[in-house]
């Protein structure tokens, strides 16, 4: 839609604040304000849910493989080549035998469950995820005489420290002539980590290999290969080729689904938001509906006097379109302004809003988190405007289209 210097001029003009109109210049003010607020809102909000879901997937898939691999025999004895067949896959990164068991730990009185995580040392030196969230001992004590790594919470559960022996006990047990009698086995720990998330450190163990299978009762054996790819969040595009080259009697579950309660959740919350939030910004449409009626209401007269000098009516609604737009477009920009603004500098919000109320926003004891995580997607930015701009736009239509149907002869008559 073209306009002409003569209707930028006339929509300039409904919008300066005159003494006659200031009540239509407030609620245009108004309008734009909620505009502005609605899209910086939305901005805000889906900057930050960004940054938790990435921030939790980060700490998800740093300890958990993209996807894992099962035998339908359980035990693989060739762990070692299918581990190195599927380590030549392009865009596989890393693939590790695993011995996964549910166990019952114990330590004095004391007793809670736990999953065992059976890995080699030198594979667990490759988790930065784990090696770097040590909280006590070392990573270097694991596998030493059966040496573990245990979570920080799970430890302190048990009321236990590095070097303190934890006792595991096997739902499966050994047969005996006197029936079925529970595996027990005390080991040492040789460190405690804190990935941050409550449940893993509550409840998981890494155990050596060699240990696993004895223990469990594999020898030289595996029941789970862990797989890490390139590209986790395009990890059914190469989901395929890993089930082409494990062949018949395997299965592979990958992240998504392991942890589809997590990712259904962040989704749905994403969408209700999104949803919400944008109910700011029709109600400052609304705003702008009724403000140009009242503005069309009002300029009767001039549009009378408009049309019998020669407008058109595609010109009368013009002029009053670009009126309204131009709220909603201004909005828009402030919104996107402020959103971009405040993303930017959250972390000195943040430290400014703890220091006026004198607590913690999060205290890491419970989230694990000491600063809000934000991270702006520019494909919701540019949603969020796009959804921001057709309702802007599509609020001062009606109005416009009102005021091009009127019959100057009609508005003139009791003049």
């Amino acid at each position: 839609m073209i306009f002409s210097a003569v209707e930028r001029l006339l929509a300039l003009r409904y919008l300066r604040s005159r003494r006659q109109e200031s009540f239509i210049s407030v609620i245009a003010i108004f309008s734009l304000l909620g505009i502005a607020v609605g899209v910086a809102t939305l901005i805000i909000v889906m900057a930050v849910m960004n940054g938790f879901r990435i921030e939790l997937m980060s700490r998800i898939l740093g300890v958990n493989g993209h996807l894992t691999a099962y035998y339908d025999s359980d035990a693989i004895t060739d762990y070692q080549d299918v581990a190195a067949r599927l380590e030549a896959i392009e865009g596989v990164r890393l693939a590790t035998p695993l011995i996964q068991a549910q166990v019952i730990v114990t330590a004095g009185e004391r007793a809670m469950g736990a999953q065992v995580r059976g890995i080699a040392p030198e594979e667990l030196e490759r988790r930065q995820q784990i090696v770097s969230k040590v909280v006590a001992g070392r990573v270097s004590d694991f596998g030493r005489e059966g040496a573990l790594m245990a979570g920080s919470r799970l430890a302190q559960r048990l009321g236990l420290g590095a070097g303190s022996d934890i006792t595991l006990l096997s739902p499966q047990g050994s047969e005996t002539v006197i029936g079925t009698v529970p595996r027990m086995k005390a080991y040492p720990i040789a460190g405690l980590f804190e990935i941050g998330m409550y449940e893993f450190d509550l409840s998981t163990i890494y155990m050596p290999l060699d240990q696993a299978q004895i223990f469990f009762r594999y020898p030289d054996a595996a029941n789970a290969i862990e797989i890490f790819v390139d590209d986790p969040e395009r990890v059914w595009q190469i989901r395929r080729e890993i089930d082409l080259a494990l062949g018949s009697g395997w299965a592979t579950v990958d992240w998504q689904q392991a942890h589809s309660s997590i990712v259904n959740a962040l989704a749905v919350e994403r969408n209700v938001m999104f949803i919400i939030l944008s109910l700011i910004i029709l109600v400052a449409a609304f705003n702008i509906l009724s403000g140009q009626y009242m503005l069309v209401k009002g300029k009767g007269r001039d549009i009378a006097i408009l049309r019998t000098m020669g407008a058109t009516r595609g010109m009368v609604l013009r002029v009053f379109f670009m009126s309204g737009a131009a709220v909603g477009l201004l909005g828009t920009l402030l919104g996107v302004a402020l959103g971009i603004i405040f993303t930017d500098n959250i972390h000195a919000i943040q430290a400014l809003v703890e220091s006026i109320a004198g607590t913690q926003v999060f205290n890491p004891e419970v989230y694990f988190l000491t600063r809000l995580p934000a991270q702006r997607d520019p494909r919701e930015v540019l949603e969020v405007v796009g959804m921001a701009l057709l309702i802007s736009f599509l609020a001062p239509l009606l109005p416009a289209w009102q005021a091009a149907r009127l019959d100057p002869v009609e508005a003139l008559r009791y003049e």
